[in-house]
């Protein structure tokens, strides 16, 4: 089925790679469609990944081999909510291992250049409820968000 709207990921010639890692990390995702240069296409060698069309958790985005033209950035980021630690730190690891980047306040690069925003439900809880003031602090001294630690803020 095709969907109305979906997101489309720019990449120069990772596109397949990227996707059947991010389909890999996240419960619920597949491949849903690959696109290859045609014959006499006036960009590409024949047979080779254009497009590819994928679900993560039920959310579909499209990844192009679009060339060396246009970067990903933080403009433009994909946000996971964590179940709890464990998750979180299951994918914080393997978005940043083998050349991915850690940032702030649970956001991170993967290799292919994507930002993430890896963020545990129980934190989402803290940063919004009554102990908010004493939770932002701690959240803007971390990397991968730590929930023992704002709950600890939280607490005191």
């Amino acid at each position: 089925m095709t969907r109305k709207v979906k997101t489309c990921l720019w990449f120069d010639d990772g596109a397949l790679p990227a996707a059947e890692f991010y389909c890999s990390l996240i419960p619920d995702s597949r491949i849903d469609h690959v696109s290859r240069h045609i014959e006499n296409a006036t960009h590409g060698e024949p047979g080779a990944v254009l497009a590819v069309e994928f679900t993560l958790a039920g959310t579909p985005y499209q990844a192009i081999n679009g060339g060396p033209h246009f970067k990903l950035s933080e403009a433009v980021s994909i946000s996971v909510s964590t179940e709890d630690q464990a998750e979180t730190d299951r994918l914080w690891a393997a978005l940043t291992a083998d050349g991915g980047a850690e940032s702030q306040c649970g956001w991170c690069k993967d290799r292919f250049g994507l930002s993430w925003q890896i963020v545990p439900k129980r934190a989402a809880e803290l940063f919004s409820g009554p102990q908010a003031s004493k939770v932002w602090p701690v959240l803007m001294t971390m990397q991968k968000i730590e929930i023992a630690a704002l709950e600890a803020a939280a607490a005191a």
